[in-house]
């Protein structure tokens, strides 16, 4: 068993508490959707906002889909010029038996920008 890392990133619509769980809900939900993720096997999780999302953190999202036993970091992504605004990202290190190749990587909405080539596996 390897742990993987599985990356995704979406947009929110503003920043409202509302607005950030949702996009981060949709998110988490996606993903393990597409890699059929058991909450017991996730090693840990990084979550970041751009520094325009500040109303709440995104790992609430997480608890409410019932990782409470999960190790969940926030914290927000660089703020480099002219990049995508509104960005909620995620890193979940995962115990598995899939091979790299097997994970699916989730872009969703806004985000599908950061990378075009794996956004087109879950859309």
């Amino acid at each position: 068993m390897w742990c993987r890392g599985i990356r995704g990133a979406t947009t929110a619509e503003d920043n409202t508490r509302e607005a950030i769980l949702a996009a981060t809900t949709k998110l988490l939900r996606t993903v393990i959707d597409a890699n059929d993720l058991d909450s017991t096997d996730i090693a840990s999780v990084c979550l970041t906002t751009t520094p325009d999302l500040n109303a709440e953190f995104p790992a609430v999202a997480a608890r409410m889909l019932g990782w409470t036993e999960v190790p969940i970091l926030c914290g927000h992504e660089m703020a480099v010029p002219g990049s995508l605004q509104k960005c909620v990202r995620v890193l979940i290190h995962y115990n598995t038996n899939k091979r790299q190749d097997e994970i699916v990587h989730v872009y969703i909405k806004g985000a599908r920008s950061l990378r075009p080539d794996l956004a087109s596996r879950t859309s």
